[in-house]
C-alpha cells in the first residue's frame, strides 16, 4: 500500500535523504521547505515528491498545508519532523534571549502545529509513523548547550505524548536518538575529520522507511539509537538501529 509522509524540514541534507528513501521505497512524499525556491530542487529529485513551502510555526499556515496534501495525496500516514537547528555557547551566560526564541520555534513550536494538525490523520492510518529526531546532548545537557538541550528535551516529551495517544492503536510516535548527523557535503569540506559517533543521513533515510515495517505495539514511545553507517547486518552497532 502506498503511503504519503509528510517530511518537516525537507530542504536540510537530512531531509533530501529522508526524502529520497521514502519516495524510492514508493511512498508518496510532501517535502515541506519554507521556501518554494528552497524546496523545489527536492520535489525534482524523485516523482513521488511533492514540495510544499510553509511557515511550520504559523498554525494557520499548517492547517492550509494539511488541506493542500490531503486535497493532492488524501489522508496522511507520517509524519517526519525534521526542524531544528542548533544555538549554544561556551557558559550558561552565553545563552541568550535570541537563542531560545530561535530554538523554541523551531524545534517546539514547528513540531507541535504539524502533530496537532497531522494527529487524526496519523491515528486513523493502518500504520501511522511520527518521528523526530534528538540528540544525546538531551539526555547529558551542558551549561553552554543549555538552550538547545532544554529545547530537544521539550520535543521529545511532546513526542512520547503523541505516543500515549496512540497506545493500543495501530499508529507509532517515536524518538529517533544520535550523537549529531553528518551528509557527503561534511566530509567533502572537511576531508581530514572522521566525525567519530555521528550518524550518516543515509542510515536516518533507511530508518524512516523501516519505521513503517516495525510493529506500533513495539516501537511507540521510544527512544531508538540509530547507528552510524548503512550496514547489511542489522544486530551490529553500525545497522540502521544500534
Amino acid at each position: 500500500m502506498s503511503r504519503t509522509v509528510v517530511i518537516a524540514g525537507a530542504t536540510s541534507a537530512s531531509g533530501v535523504a529522508v526524502a529520497t528513501a521514502l519516495a524510492e521505497a514508493g511512498m508518496r512524499v510532501a517535502a515541506v521547505g519554507s521556501s518554494a525556491g528552497r524546496v523545489e530542487p527536492v520535489a525534482a529529485l524523485h516523482p513521488q515528491i511533492t514540495g510544499y513551502a510553509c511557515d511550520l510555526a504559523d498554525p494557520d499556515a499548517v492547517a492550509g498545508l494539511a488541506d493542500a496534501v490531503r486535497a493532492d495525496h488524501g489522508p496522511v500516514d507520517g509524519l517526519i519532523h525534521l526542524v531544528g537547528g542548533w544555538r549554544g555557547g561556551k557558559t550558561l551566560a552565553d545563552q541568550s534571549d535570541e537563542d531560545w526564541d530561535f530554538l523554541h520555534r523551531r524545534v517546539l513550536t514547528t513540531l507541535r502545529n504539524t502533530t496537532r494538525t497531522f494527529d487524526a490523520d496519523i491515528a486513523a492510518s493502518d500504520a501511522g509513523r511520527v518521528a523526530i529526531v534528538s540528540a544525546e546532548s538531551a539526555g547529558a545537557p551542558t551549561a553552554g548547550g543549555a538552550n538547545y538541550a532544554t529545547a530537544k528535551a521539550a520535543a521529545e516529551t511532546w513526542t512520547r505524548a503523541v505516543a500515549q495517544g496512540y497506545d493500543g492503536g495501530r499508529a507509532a510516535a517515536v524518538v529517533l536518538v544520535v550523537k549529531a548527523l553528518v551528509d557527503a557535503g561534511m566530509r567533502a569540506a572537511q576531508p581530514e575529520r572522521r566525525f567519530p559517533g555521528f550518524t550518516d543521513v543515509e542510515v536516518l533515510g533507511a530508518a524512516a522507511v523501516q519505521l513503517f515495517e516495525l510493529d506500533a505495539a513495539e516501537i511507540n514511545g521510544q527512544r531508538l539509537r540509530l547507528g552510524t553507517s548503512l550496514s547489511t547486518d542489522h544486530s551490529s552497532e553500525t545497522g540502521v538501529f544500534a
